[in-house]
């Protein structure tokens, strides 16, 4: 492929997710321009809500977006985990209590409202929809990648970031190992109540655990509560539960009503329209292979779902993809901008990558582990497990949940 067949950009970020325009903000806060590329032709809101901790709001103040946010959501005030078997409270965590390190600000943020906060902030044109990688290809005689997009055009970038999700086209080329599957599915469903009444719950979160499940719920705002629920598929789901929306909620509404699921809960899954909801795998990236992963390799590095796809166990899937966003653009943005005579600006961009990845390898494997394992505890039908859980291992995760959202990022 010749040079003049490709159009140059420096800076290209793959994804529109909370990874990639973060990376793309904070850099724009820095000075420094980028080009996202998103395959599809919006801005996505799969997802519904993320939850937004302590490490979270601290990213997105440095981003320059974190008071937005606030102004749109409840502030949520504590986590009560329930079992499922016995409808006993198990835990119970006050966000606001100094004893716990409090007061954590915590929210429970709808994934649109996030995207569209940061893509507010960017430069217009910055974010090129419909625009999917299908390969990346060395540029002969130079350090730039030429990435080929399905509509048969080619981008020349010096500088490629990879947020493009589990399914990144970046972490293959890398070499990065693919996802695990964790044995487990999930489902996420918005309830929406009319404005006029809202509804009656605390900003709490509400977790109810055991049986094989997990099922909790949060108010987002006045109006809206996002739940999720996870297990582990058996023959005895029903044929298509993981493929009818339809049949998804009859399964869901089925177990929480032969639990001891209060009716109030149950009621947030009957009032959902779940008619593009799915069941999803819930898939992670081994913690001993990012150990040895190339995070970056030259000019080329990941970020986000496309480094450290982890279960939703310790909510900290956004916070993360979030905090990538602020340290890759602090380290790129500063190799960027810096003129030494003594390297090449190609050299300080892969030593800010090399940077970069070095400070994020421990943390992503530090939050992918623990997930995994508060997972495997938290819906274990062990019974040895399930005793240890409801006695003692339940104030356990609660308490690693604000562990794990004690970090700080930093600025940009």
């Amino acid at each position: 492929m010749q040079q003049d067949e490709s159009t140059a950009e420096h800076i290209v970020v793959v994804g529109a997710g909370p990874a990639g325009l973060a990376v793309s903000l904070g850099l724009h806060r820095k000075g420094v321009g980028s080009v996202v590329l998103e395959s599809s032709p919006a801005l996505r809101a799969s997802g519904y809500a993320i939850t937004t901790w302590r490490n979270a709001f601290r990213a997105l103040d440095a981003l320059g977006v974190g008071d937005k946010i606030r102004k749109l959501h409840l502030h949520i005030q504590g986590l009560r985990v329930f079992s499922s078997s016995t409808g006993e409270i198990t835990h119970e965590l006050d966000f606001t209590s100094q004893e716990n390190g409090g007061p954590h600000e915590t929210c429970r943020v709808r994934r649109d409202l996030l995207l569209r906060a940061m893509e507010e902030e960017l430069p217009p044109g910055t974010i090129r929809y419909s625009s999917k990688i299908v390969s990346i290809q060395e540029d002969v005689g130079s350090a730039a990648k030429l990435l080929h997009l399905a509509d048969g055009s080619v981008l020349r970038a010096k500088v490629l970031i990879g947020c493009d999700g589990v399914n990144s086209v970046v972490a293959r080329w890398l070499g990065l190992a693919k996802p695990s599957y964790s044995g487990r599915l999930a489902t996420r469903g918005l309830a929406r109540y009319h404005p006029d009444s809202g509804h009656d719950f605390a900003p709490r979160f509400l977790q109810f655990i055991g049986q094989g499940f997990r099922f909790g719920f949060v108010p987002c705002d006045e109006t809206d509560v996002y739940w999720f629920y996870t297990w582990c598929p058996s023959q005895n789901d029903g044929e298509g539960v993981d493929q009818s929306a339809t049949k998804m909620k009859q399964h869901v509404l089925s177990k929480l009503r032969s639990s001891k699921v209060p009716a109030e809960a149950v009621e947030v899954v009957e009032r959902s329209d779940m008619s593009d909801a799915s069941a999803a795998p819930l898939r992670f990236r081994s913690p001993l292979s990012l150990l040895f992963a190339d995070i970056s390799k030259g000019n080329v590095c990941v970020a986000g779902d496309a480094l450290h796809p982890m279960t939703p166990d310790l909510g900290q899937g956004g916070c993360s993809e979030l905090e990538d966003g602020v340290v890759l653009a602090r380290c790129l943005g500063e190799a960027v901008l810096r003129e030494s005579e003594a390297d090449t600006e190609t050299e300080r961009i892969e030593a800010a990558l090399r940077k970069y990845a070095g400070m994020r390898r421990w943390r992503s494997v530090s939050l992918v582990g623990t997930a995994y394992a508060a997972g495997f505890v938290q819906q274990s039908d062990n019974a040895v497990v399930s005793f240890l859980r409801e006695k003692v291992l339940a104030g356990v995760l609660a308490r690693s949940l604000l562990k794990m959202a004690d970090y700080d990022c930093g600025t940009l």
